[in-house]
């Protein structure tokens, strides 16, 4: 089954162009010109990927990154930003949203591809992962690779991506210390120039969601996972 991508872009010649060049792929593709509309083309669409621009008419992209990880019918969506915006909160926004990756234009076509191609590979990898090992627990807190789900006690809510894959990845190597070169090389792809505070603001707010008591900062190095079951007064 071809794999679907929608196209939010407001300049028709981009829209042209990366239409053409995803269709000669083995891509379907649909397009949407504004940001006012692109959840509701989303959700009657069900793309497997989003290709967003930020500077939308109507609503802005990083809203509708917004919108869309907000819709569980649009839970299995990769979103990627592909956009002239090339600021340093722009892109943090991006991702504290839930992008799965942040482009800037222009980009060859090729080079787009690859991209995109590594994603969908990492998704695959994903589900093989998922039927070896399709849950991690420490302490009151679980990861379901088969709902995406993170559960702490008996309260369960559903985690962007990359938050998912980080604790995922900390979790399953308890007390190995990661630097953030290496949580950019296994979270994202090792082509995607992504900023090493990225890790930062996703640790944070992976640690506001499960406590302080997991993810600990290991000074001039990095991040690794160990539970710390605090003592009880007698």
């Amino acid at each position: 089954m071809k794999k679907k991508i929608l196209i939010v872009e407001d300049n028709p010649d981009i829209t042209e162009l990366l239409s053409y060049n995803l269709e000669k792929e083995g891509y379907k593709v649909d397009a949407v010109d504004n940001g006012s509309d692109a959840l509701k083309k989303a959700i009657a669409f069900l793309p497997d990927l989003v290709l967003l621009d930020i500077m939308l008419p109507g609503v802005d992209g990083i809203e509708v990154c917004r919108q869309i990880r907000a819709s569980s019918e649009l839970d299995n969506a990769f979103i990627v930003f592909l956009t002239a915006r090339g600021e340093e909160y722009s892109e943090v926004a991006a991702f504290q949203m839930g992008a799965d990756d942040y482009i800037i234009k222009p980009i060859k076509p090729r080079a787009l591809l690859k991209r995109l191609d590594a994603i969908f590979k990492r998704a695959r990898g994903s589900k093989s992962e998922e039927s070896t090992s399709p849950e991690l627990s420490a302490g009151n807190v679980t990861l379901d690779r088969d709902s995406y789900t993170l559960s702490i006690g008996n309260e369960v809510a559903t985690l962007p991506k990359k938050e998912f894959e980080l604790l995922w990845l900390l979790m399953k190597n308890p007390n190995k210390v990661f630097n953030r070169q290496q949580i950019l090389e296994r979270v994202w792809e090792p082509d995607v120039e992504v900023l090493e505070r990225t890790v930062d603001v996703h640790v944070r707010r992976v640690r506001e969601k499960i406590g302080d008591d997991y993810i600990h900062t290991v000074k001039g190095v990095g991040y690794k996972f160990e539970y710390r079951e605090k003592m009880q007064a007698v």
